[in-house]
């Protein structure tokens, strides 16, 4: 699946006009071809990059008067480093093919204009001194480059990411196929994180409907009107965030000994259902296939007028999967008259409270956050307000 292609702006437009190479890719705008001196004199050609400001993906005015630039230290006529415009040459990451050497930094008394007036001052700092000893070297190569599609599952641009220079780390998730099993109040909310990440699929699994309970213990507010449709719970799911990401699957199904193989091409699964039976069978297949996942769980009992909570995480990955069956979980049935959890209490904060730390660990296990602890249970009481990890990974 494809994001929309971006609508260049006319300044940008200008720019092609000029006879610029113009490149619209992963959110930065690129001109290739920039003649410069390095520090023996050489005639070089560099790249210019400068980040986007989107709305609607329409480019809009810019605010940021600094670039990035692709290439060695430029130099004037004399072989001297334009340290004028240079604020840092440490090289860095800028998306999944964009890697930058240099930044520029250099302010107008009133700012740049829009991107054609940023563009090519810049250009004319570096070419300038080339064109002092070289008048016929020029940026101006009148090769047409076509805009980039972004190879996401997005139904509008991830800005986020590429504002905070951290696209490349998100990358990480790209093509990643996930299942999560349980669209009750935890996994509802898990679904809201990874719905806000480039992974390239999400498998919903639940057979139960969208009822007014369930409004009170999942992300955003329904409608009146939508609670009165009956709908299924992974047909509403799939309506509301299919409006950010466009790789979500519904299967309005529980999951059962009979149809274990809808999960066998996923490449992790988030478990948030209470049925103890079905997750033992779950765990067996999802190991026997190699396939990572985490448990989420959520216990809450009544003592002196007040609550007692806990809020536990199990991860379980090829190669360290013995925990999970060492009384970690219990794979009954039996209702537990004294686990309020189970009536469905409307405690969203705990529901939100487990997804997040899924979905943490998760992120962990494919490297977006670090992980010093590397550990495989969490658990988190609220009496104590205390996340204890267990079950260390050597």
């Amino acid at each position: 699946m494809h994001s929309k292609l971006i609508n260049p702006s006319l300044d940008i437009v200008q720019l092609r006009n000029n006879g610029y190479e113009v490149e619209i890719k992963e959110n930065h705008l690129l001109i290739y071809n920039i003649p410069y001196f390095n520090n023996v004199r050489d005639v070089c050609k560099g790249v210019l990059v400068s980040k986007i400001e989107l709305s609607n993906n329409e480019i809009i005015q810019t605010r940021d008067h600094t670039v990035f630039f692709i290439g060695d230290k430029p130099c004037d006529a004399n072989g001297a480093t334009l340290n004028t415009i240079i604020n840092n040459s440490n090289s860095a990451r800028l998306g999944q093919t964009i890697t930058i050497n240099h930044m520029f930094s250099s302010k107008p008394k009133n700012g740049y204009k829009d991107y054609y007036h940023k563009m090519e001052s810049y250009i004319n700092m570096l070419t300038s001194h080339v064109q002092s000893i070289y008048p016929k070297e020029t940026a101006k190569t009148f090769r047409v480059l076509k805009d980039g599609k972004s190879d996401t599952p997005f139904a509008y641009i991830d800005t986020n990411a590429s504002r905070s220079g951290i696209q490349f780390i998100n990358d990480k998730l790209s093509n990643l196929k996930i299942g999560i099993i349980g669209l009750g109040g935890t996994g509802s909310y898990i679904l809201d994180l990874i719905a806000k990440t480039s992974v390239s699929e999400i498998q919903l699994f639940d057979g139960d409907e969208f009822c007014q309970h369930n409004a009170f213990r999942s992300p955003g507010a329904a409608l009146i009107e939508v609670l009165n449709q009956n709908l299924k719970k992974v047909d509403y799911q799939k309506d509301n965030y299919s409006n950010i990401h466009q790789g979500i699957i519904c299967h309005s199904e529980y999951i059962g000994e009979t149809n274990l193989n809808l999960l066998q091409d996923l490449d992790f699964v988030f478990i948030a259902i209470d049925r103890g039976l079905i997750k033992k069978l779950i765990f067996n297949y999802l190991e026997d296939k190699k396939i990572s996942f985490i448990d989420c769980g959520i216990g809450v009992i009544k003592k002196d007028n007040s609550l007692l909570s806990s809020v536990r995480v199990n991860f379980s990955a090829d190669g360290f999967r013995e925990h999970i069956w060492n009384d970690r979980i219990s794979f009954t049935d039996e209702d537990d008259e004294k686990n309020l959890y189970s009536s469905n209490i409307q405690l969203c904060e705990l529901n939100s409270l487990n997804a997040c730390l899924a979905v943490m660990k998760w992120k962990q296990f494919y490297g977006i956050y670090h992980d010093v602890g590397n550990g495989y249970s969490s658990i988190y009481n609220s009496s104590v307000n205390e996340i204890i990890n267990d079950d260390v990974r050597a």
